[in-house]
């Protein structure tokens, strides 16, 4: 853009001050406010290589574009068609900002290691985030199959709870028709021992065949083990085996050899031996 805008300012400066002056000093004046233009602009360019800015630079450039565009404006103003010269009538100025917008960027521009840096960085943020999503997806996954499945649980208690209350209202109702009903004192009477006189004889179950009495064996107890001889027994028996035994296992061992305490007795001896 810089370039069109010399040329173009250039061959305006010929033409337009070409009828009144020779063209070779019209194209030195040409080539004078486009070599200032340039030479502000090469200038302007070593001092921000170096990091270095001066406004007078600056303003002098900007300067040398308003001429340049100035010139365009006022060819084009005594044209009997200015449109297409004011449409390049801007392109000075342009340019210049162009340059700006250039020197802007080049003071900010960062080297290849920066930028991979700051992609890695942002490409690990990113990868965080996904993953923090995909936990939190799954810990609401998994929460809204705990709920349901709790749900579904309450639900099948509520109708176990409901079906047996069901039950036992049914069950109670009967019981009760059966206590206020009329012939339940007689049934009763019948079939429970005799407690007053004159009550009805005990209902017995009719026997369907040949009755032949079960001898019970007797239960011998051998004489209670005193204190001392309970602490032996449980001695001998824990200690019989190394490391020693458990109080479940010698409580096993202990019946097995056809000993007899009770559990209360046992365990106190256990707590004394050990």
């Amino acid at each position: 853009m810089t370039a069109v805008s010399m040329v173009l300012t250039l061959a305006v400066v010929v033409m337009w001050l070409g009828g009144s002056m020779p063209w070779p000093v019209a194209l030195v004046v040409g080539l004078g406010i486009d070599g200032g233009w340039l030479a502000t602009l090469a200038y302007e360019r070593r001092l921000a290589a170096q990091g270095d800015h001066s406004p007078i630079v600056t303003g002098t450039g900007w300067f040398f574009g308003l001429i340049a565009t100035a010139v365009l404006i006022a060819h084009a103003a005594g044209e009997q068609s200015p449109g297409a010269w004011l449409a390049v009538a801007w392109l000075p100025l342009a340019a210049k900002a162009l340059w700006l917008v250039h020197g802007l960027w080049e003071r900010t521009a960062l080297t290849e290691g920066a930028l991979r840096s700051i992609h890695g960085i942002q490409q690990e943020a990113r990868d965080e985030a996904a993953v923090a999503r995909a936990r939190l997806r799954a810990e609401a996954q998994t929460e809204e199959t705990r709920l349901t499945a709790v749900t579904a649980a309450g639900a099948r208690v509520a109708r176990v709870q409901a079906k047996t209350a069901q039950t036992l209202s049914r069950a109670w109702s009967t019981l009760e028709s059966a206590r206020s009903g009329e012939g339940t004192g007689k049934a009763l009477t019948c079939v429970t021992s005799r407690v007053t006189p004159d009550v009805t004889p005990a209902w017995e179950l009719p026997v369907w065949g040949p009755v032949e009495p079960v001898p019970v064996p007797a239960l011998e107890f051998g004489p209670a083990l005193s204190d001392a001889e309970l602490d032996r027994l449980v001695d001998e028996i824990r200690t019989s085996e190394t490391p020693a035994l458990s109080y479940r296992d010698m409580a096993i061992r202990f019946r097995s050899a056809g000993h007899s305490a009770s559990e209360v007795r046992l365990r106190a001896a256990w707590k004394r031996v050990a």
